[in-house]
């Protein structure tokens, strides 16, 4: 078995290594865009260039070092009929959820004020939070945002989530379809973003959605930077309809210095590190899909192209 490793870092030994170690009988491969045709079974890729399935258009499959596939099925040259297998979790869930529990901590319990209290020598207990007042609300309930869910429906608050199918999930009120959008939001003070990019889902946190939301709402977004038509946001931050917005995904990376939302009071920022790829994990879990996949064995984590996830 000849598999390539198609990556733009700058170290692809930290990943070689271990895939050797967990798959020893496979020939691996670093792959740069001036080697000739390898004739490879597979390829491990994150951003590959278009050249790769020219140069090698025999591949079988190819596994994304990653979740999201929208940036690798925007690519012309990718053949039409090429499986492509998507990263399931692989330690990806547990960061979220930790992410995403600290900063709706941070804001139900009013820990920026305290912190400002601090410094002023400051010794007040700010109002106790009512978990009951803050409806907490996923838009997208896939793998990766299920154990957040699951940990803050645990907490106490109320959870909901949308999705374009139904989905039952005990402890989680669950929406589903464009008819039940309107009133999913409507309950929403804490709205998580969690949803794949696609064509459907492009820009869709938008004056349109903003506005559908309880005033003084706050959304946490963790799914894709080109989810967020980012004037609307600041509009809504600043119109005062929305009270904070935490990022960690932008449409641009790394920011520029001269985005507004570097410096705007409303908004908490981090540089995409809600839930970034283990390697130890990824490479545990690829190299077991290999072993099934040439084994002739059904292997999870099939990108279906028609949904785009």
């Amino acid at each position: 078995m000849k598999i390539l490793f198609v990556s733009p870092d700058p170290r692809p030994e930290r990943w070689t290594q271990l895939l050797e170690s967990a798959l020893p009988e496979a020939q691996w491969i670093v792959w740069h865009p001036e080697m000739p045709c390898q004739q490879a079974d597979y390829a491990l890729v994150w951003q590959p260039p278009e050249i790769l399935f020219k140069k090698e258009p025999q591949l079988k499959a190819i596994f994304n070092l990653g979740a999201g596939v929208d940036a690798l099925l925007k690519l012309s040259k990718l053949p039409k009929e090429l499986p492509i297998f998507r990263l399931e979790d692989a330690g990806m869930s547990a960061q979220m959820a930790e992410y995403l529990v600290h900063q709706v901590a941070e804001i139900t319990r009013m820990m920026p004020a305290y912190r400002q209290q601090q410094q002023q020598k400051t010794w007040r207990m700010q109002a106790p939070c009512r978990r009951y007042e803050w409806p907490i609300g996923f838009l997208g309930m896939g793998q990766i945002g299920l154990k957040a869910a699951k940990a803050l429906a645990m907490m106490e608050y109320p959870v909901a989530s949308w999705s374009r199918t139904e989905k039952q999930i005990e402890g989680i009120e669950s929406f589903h379809g464009q008819e039940q959008l309107g009133a999913f939001l409507n309950r929403s003070r804490i709205l998580i973003n969690t949803l794949p990019l696609t064509p459907d889902t492009q820009g869709c946190l938008n004056q349109a959605l903003f506005d559908q939301l309880p005033d003084k709402s706050v959304v946490i977004n963790v799914g894709r930077g080109q989810h967020l038509a980012e004037m609307d946001l600041l509009k809504a931050l600043d119109q005062g309809k929305l009270s904070h917005a935490v990022l960690d995904v932008f449409s641009e990376e790394p920011l520029p210095n001269s985005h507004p939302f570097w410096s705007h009071p409303k908004i908490t920022l981090t540089p995409h590190i809600s839930a970034p790829t283990l390697r130890e994990e990824t490479v545990r879990q690829i190299s077991e899909k290999l072993k099934r996949l040439a084994a002739g064995n059904e292997v999870s984590g099939k990108v279906d192209r028609t949904r785009g996830y």
